[in-house]
């Protein structure tokens, strides 16, 4: 589920619940193409059988993603092998077998891809007889459907682009444009002025879709360096999807004074998609995962996600006491992530005005920053997530600017939108400045500063977090910690 947009959400449910929906609504949607589908999680019981070694993690790892580990004394261990070769061969042979009853019945099946950290195999057949065969192999832990094709999914609808700024997207005289406050609130302009801007660190993006990022002008300076799509199938039309992660990409990597300038603009970027537009299904967790190892595997420093889940369509759905930071397979990833020297910066969510009310899933993980959202007068945004998490973790960890923030949507205009999706890609952009200026530091111990030099540090609660960060006092204090 994507945080952000929740203005044009509000309003969209207000029209619903005055007006009739037309009888041409339907023609935007289409039957699912291939009939019904399904797709299983399996948890492999052990990694034997593996091909590779941790003595040789390169093989496996870029240079990058083993120099990020070494640099912050972090050694490679079992969960980072590949799952099971032989495993896998087992999986095949047991999807190419026919069934014994002496009848001979086509399927059609895909291994869709792997968890190295979660060991899981994903599987898409047409054969539940057959998924559920697998699920009796010896190598099998566990087995669990998460997705079921649905009967109909949206038509792609193609989004034109403005070539140029709109007049009145310029504040003349400022070099900050429409971002001055949201990167001030921060303090993120103090450490700009030194030249930290995220040079030399990378970023990962998982969203939904980038939508024009491609052809908008104000990204043509960004250094995206990769897209990756780990939704299946796979979109024909990767710029094409949803503008979630546009207007994210925009809080960061926008580089045009007296327009919008992003809080890192020289720093990498990898767009990877993981949010299926069509279905809210537990799959859904399993593509973050992937994008996640991914990301780790080309040597990001830095994950920022604006996803977040808690219910799902159909049966499946989470309890708030839920909210431990290992009982959802995301979670459970997310919460990996900084013994792997990664950091990660997730949206909190925005369902402090619903029945849910709390953070959702991975907002509630352990050692990442779990972002809120203010609004200009540095208040509580009624709708951001709030905590704790069930262990009782302060959740959420920093707030930023998300009601409304500055943004480049998918049309290529500035416009303001609301939501956690929001405030924080602005604190991961100044997550990656940060850590720029103090590369000596390690994941955990930025992460320590953001949190130490926040507004609410020494009252933290669980509307506000620790408070909105200062980051330039963070640079100030880990400075002296390095001078000691």
């Amino acid at each position: 589920m994507r945080f952000g947009s929740f203005l044009r959400l509000i309003i969209c449910v207000l029209i619903a619940t005055t007006c009739q929906i037309p009888a041409s609504a339907s023609s935007l949607k289409k039957k699912y193409p291939g009939g019904k589908y399904y797709i299983w999680r399996y948890t492999l019981k052990d990694k034997q059988g593996t091909t590779f070694s941790l003595d040789h993690p390169v093989r496996w790892l870029s240079h990058r993603s083993v120099e990020r580990r070494k640099r912050q004394r972090i050694a490679v261990d079992s969960t980072d092998l590949p799952v099971s070769t032989r495993y896998l061969r087992q999986i095949e042979q047991a999807l190419n077998e026919q069934p014994g009853n002496g009848r001979k019945k086509s399927s059609d099946w895909t291994i869709i891809g792997t968890s190295r950290w979660n060991n899981t195999v994903l599987v898409r057949s047409n054969d539940t007889l057959q998924l559920n065969r697998l699920a009796s192999l010896g190598c099998m832990a566990k087995a669990q459907c998460v997705w079921v094709s649905p009967d109909s999914i949206d038509r792609m609808v193609k989004h034109t682009y403005h070539e140029n700024f709109n007049p009145w997207d310029s504040i003349k005289g400022v070099y900050y444009g429409n971002s001055k406050e949201q990167i001030e609130m921060l303090s993120g302009h103090r450490l700009h002025n030194l030249g930290h801007k995220g040079k030399g660190m990378t970023i990962a993006v998982l969203d939904g879709g980038f939508q024009n990022v491609d052809v908008i002008p104000a990204f043509l300076h960004a250094n995206i360096i990769g897209t990756k799509d780990f939704v299946y199938p796979k979109s024909q039309y990767f710029f094409q999807e949803t503008d979630h992660g546009t207007k994210v990409l925009s809080a960061m990597a926008s580089d045009e004074p007296e327009v919008l300038i992003g809080t890192a603009p020289d720093a990498r970027y990898w767009l990877l998609r993981c949010e299926d537009q069509q279905t809210e299904q537990p799959v859904e967790e399993d593509y973050w995962a992937m994008a996640a190892e991914f990301a780790d595997s080309v040597g990001a420093d830095i994950i920022t996600s604006s996803l977040g889940y808690n219910e799902y369509d159909g049966a499946h759905c989470y309890h708030q006491r839920d909210l431990d930071g290992q009982t959802a397979l995301i979670s459970r990833t997310a919460s990996m992530l900084a013994k792997k020297g990664i950091i990660l910066v997730n949206s909190a969510g925005n369902s402090g005005m619903g029945p849910w009310k709390k953070i959702s899933f991975p907002a509630d993980a352990h050692d990442i920053l779990t972002v809120g959202a203010v609004n200009q007068e540095k208040k509580n945004a009624p709708f951001s997530g709030v905590g704790p998490t069930q262990d009782g973790r302060v959740k959420p960890d920093v707030m930023a600017l998300g009601s409304p923030a500055s943004l480049i949507s998918g049309r290529g205009s500035i416009v303001r939108d609301m939501g956690t999706s929001f405030s924080t890609p602005l604190v991961a952009g100044l997550v990656a400045c940060l850590w720029q200026a103090l590369p000596d530091k390690t994941a955990l111990e930025i992460i320590n500063l953001v949190r130490q030099s926040s507004s609410n540090y020494k009252e933290p609660d669980n509307i506000f977090g620790y408070g909105i960060t200062n980051f330039w006092r963070a640079y100030m204090i880990g400075r002296a910690e390095n001078n000691k």
